[in-house]
């Protein structure tokens, strides 16, 4: 009983142009972000799928919402898909966070997994508890492909989870705004089968030419 999951990361917001941290803040998908989504949508208009869930922060909502309205699914949002909470970090950028938060942001940087951001979260509980979500959701589409519209910081963890990365490892991937990732449940076990696929992007770069 495998469920292929179809993972998305947001299109690109104002705050990721402006390379702030973003955690639970919420900022609005920029002009290239909406035609992002729209690209990503017009990929899946061609795709059966059975259902479509999302983050409930704005910017994975707004990215779903572009997607429903060309596939016609219901938009399900889920909290469990939501970007780590960087509490105190959250809407600096990383000049600023080193500035005002030396100590944090020099440990938030080392990467490890089971530090928590004074007012956040760590790594290891928010993977936990996407994992948990994407079991549920197996387990209520089997045999399926399910769309989620989630954040590049959870699509890390999930990608190191899979490959055994260790999280204090230096991060030697891209997470592309828009990116499309195929991870398939099976047995309960989470495999990942493609990684950063943004072809769909490219009629973009054909219309900026």
């Amino acid at each position: 009983m495998t469920t292929e999951f179809i993972l998305l990361r947001h299109g690109e917001t104002e705050w990721n142009a402006l390379g702030r941290l973003q955690g639970h803040l919420n900022s609005m998908l920029s002009r290239e972000g909406l035609r992002q989504a729209d690209a990503l949508a017009a990929r899946l208009a061609t795709l059966p799928f059975q259902a479509l869930y999302s983050s409930d922060l704005d910017r994975a909502v707004q990215t779903a919402s572009r997607i429903a309205a060309r596939t016609g699914h219901d938009v399900q949002r889920d909290a469990r898909l939501r970007e780590r909470g960087l509490g105190v970090l959250e809407g600096l950028t990383r000049a600023e966070a080193g500035q005002r938060h030396p100590e944090v942001f020099a440990a938030y940087a080392e990467g490890h997994a089971d530090y928590v951001v004074p007012e956040g979260e760590s790594a290891s509980q928010r993977l936990l508890l996407a994992l948990q979500c994407l079991e549920d959701l197996g387990a209520r589409h089997p045999q399926a492909r399910v769309v989620v519209v989630t954040h590049g910081g959870l699509l890390s963890a999930l990608l190191r989870h899979c490959l055994r990365i260790p999280s204090h490892g230096p991060r030697a991937f891209s997470v592309l705004n828009a990116g499309w990732n195929q991870f398939d449940l099976h047995e309960g076990a989470l495999r990942m089968v493609t990684w950063g696929d943004v072809s769909h992007l490219r009629a973009l770069s054909l219309d900026d030419t």
